[in-house]
């Protein structure tokens, strides 16, 4: 270990300090870069449909059109082949950067996935920008550590800033970007990432607002608190999208199976759901895009039934297609706008059948936003709080608490691994030429629960997982060297010295260790 770090193990409430400022730094640029993200695809998509309002379509207007769909399919099969990090959504490539298996080019990754999630959401692909730019968000932190000479160490620290600080500004959610980058990304709540990341995620939407104003993503009018009797509803719309999410989740990865299985050259692959989309423009434009504008009109004005089935119909296999193409562009928001047509059509099935107060319709479409959510990736907490600020009122947090944690528990019963894990178990079983095989010294955390193995022994009494080096311990603002006779307690949180490439095995022994024990 060199000088250099342990310089910065000893003085940990000047690194929290530092970090702090790093992450409003890179707040900052990341949220002007995604407001230019989002500006861009604004204008795309108004180009998009505008081309579509024109009709009267001749053979050579037709021909035209043929060839800039092929155009868009050549050039985003051109940006994958260059660099495989910026395909599909980008969240797993950030979790494999933060264990260490992924190695980022920070530039190359930041305007390729700008420029190809430009062109493939523009173009009406069922995508959404959020992804993306979590993505761009972590190519920022990763930038401003590389420029300012950072050690590896707080890299990490950087990047998850970043990410936070990404999906903050694409939806107006800073506390969401918070949640999920300690509930997703790092599945861990330390002081320190907590600091940096709310500071990026703050900063990120101090800039959003001043672009775009302080309004919510979604404009749902006024909702009506739901009465505790109508709870039995609630879980009943959990226990159902909760079996959904967790069939989209298998649905989605065996689209990836079949799309590798055919064959086909890649930019054939592309084109085809660029067609698809083209042709689903005349006849059911709502379901291009992203669905930010879709979830608004849902709130807004009323939809027979039969045409909410055919949108949820059609948005799901699309959305599959979509991101079996492998082109930049995240799930995010899709299964938002999925699950707000699926919550759509379970309040007007309640209110027929059983009489419900249709003015509580709204508040089932936002319910099943957060469940969707929370079957597909399996993170209650963050979905709760992202539909709470994305519709812009907290007084629903208990109900979207209650709905959320029976869908997660209902999809459960499937066996299906929360999506993005699934994405990033697969990237790293294709082993490719991404990963990183240099050898770096990297610093882990992980926080002494009340009952654990270690619980209570001194460090000479444990038995650590080789290839780890115990350097710090923080108890409350104290900082202590660990030495042979140092006792651990419940709330500490242990620092090791690790190597990059053992991180995630050497992380979860660390975690068994520290972690409660069920006493039988």
């Amino acid at each position: 270990m060199t000088t250099k770090t342990f310089h910065h193990l000893i003085h940990w409430r000047d690194f929290k300090l530092k970090v702090f400022f790093e992450g409003i730094i890179i707040g900052l640029f990341s949220g002007l870069i995604i407001v230019a993200f989002r500006y861009s695809l604004e204008r795309a998509e108004s180009l998009r449909e505008s081309l579509f309002h024109l009709g009267n379509f001749n053979s050579l207007k037709i021909i035209i059109l043929l060839l800039g769909l092929g155009l868009i399919a050549f050039i985003l099969n051109m940006i994958v082949k260059h660099e495989p990090l910026v395909s599909g959504s980008g969240i797993p490539q950030v979790k494999g950067v933060l264990t260490g298996h992924l190695k980022m080019k920070w530039a190359k990754v930041l305007v390729l996935k700008f420029v190809g999630g430009v062109l493939a959401i523009g173009a009406g692909l069922s995508l959404g920008r959020e992804g993306p730019s979590v993505q761009i968000g972590a190519a920022v932190g990763q930038g401003v550590s590389r420029l300012l000479g950072r050690l590896k160490i707080e890299e990490k620290f950087l990047i998850t800033s970043g990410a936070s600080a990404g999906l903050a500004a694409a939806f107006n959610a800073p506390l969401a970007g918070v949640i999920f980058a300690m509930e997703e990304l790092n599945k861990n709540f330390s002081p320190a990432i907590l600091m940096s990341t709310v500071a990026a995620s703050l900063s990120a939407d101090f800039i959003t607002k001043l672009f775009y104003g302080s309004t919510s993503a979604f404009n749902f009018p006024l909702l009506p608190i739901l009465p505790v009797n109508y709870y039995i509803y609630l879980i009943g719309l959990g226990l159902l999208i909760g079996l959904f999410g967790g069939f989209f989740n298998r649905s989605l990865l065996k689209t990836l199976e079949i799309k590798e299985k055919m064959g086909l050259p890649n930019t054939l692959v592309i084109l085809i759901p660029l067609l698809m989309a083209g042709i689903l423009g005349y006849f059911l434009p709502e379901v291009l895009g992203g669905g930010n504008h879709l979830i608004d009109s849902l709130g807004q004005s009323y939809f027979p039934i039969s045409l909410l089935i055919i949108l949820v119909l059609t948005k799901f296999f699309f959305t599959l297609i979509s991101y079996g193409t492998g082109v930049p562009g995240g799930i995010f928001l899709p299964i938002l706008v999925i699950g707000a047509l699926t919550g759509n059509i379970y309040s007007d099935l309640i209110i027929k059948l059983f009489n419900v107060n249709p003015s509580y319709a709204n508040n089932f479409i936002i319910f099943a936003m957060a469940a969707y959510f929370t079957a597909v990736v399996k993170a209650p907490i963050t979905g709760s709080i992202l539909i709470t600020e994305m519709t812009g009122s907290f007084s629903h947090l208990w109900a979207l608490i209650t709905v959320s944690t029976v869908a997660y528990l209902s999809s459960d019963f499937l066996k299906t691994k929360p999506i993005y894990e699934a994405l990033y178990d697969r990237i790293l079983s294709r082993k490719s030429s991404t990963i990183n095989e240099k050898e770096t010294m990297i610093l882990i955390e992980t926080v002494i629960c009340l009952g654990s193995e270690i619980s209570g022994k001194s460090v000479k009494q444990i038995v650590w997982p080789k290839h780890c080096l115990l350097v710090n311990i923080k108890r409350g603002d104290q900082d202590i060297i660990p030495q042979g006779d140092t006792r651990i307690y419940p709330g500490d949180h242990i620092f090791a010295l690790v190597n990059e490439n053992r991180a995630v095995d050497i992380e979860q022994s660390l975690c068994l260790l520290s972690d409660e024990k069920l006493m039988v």
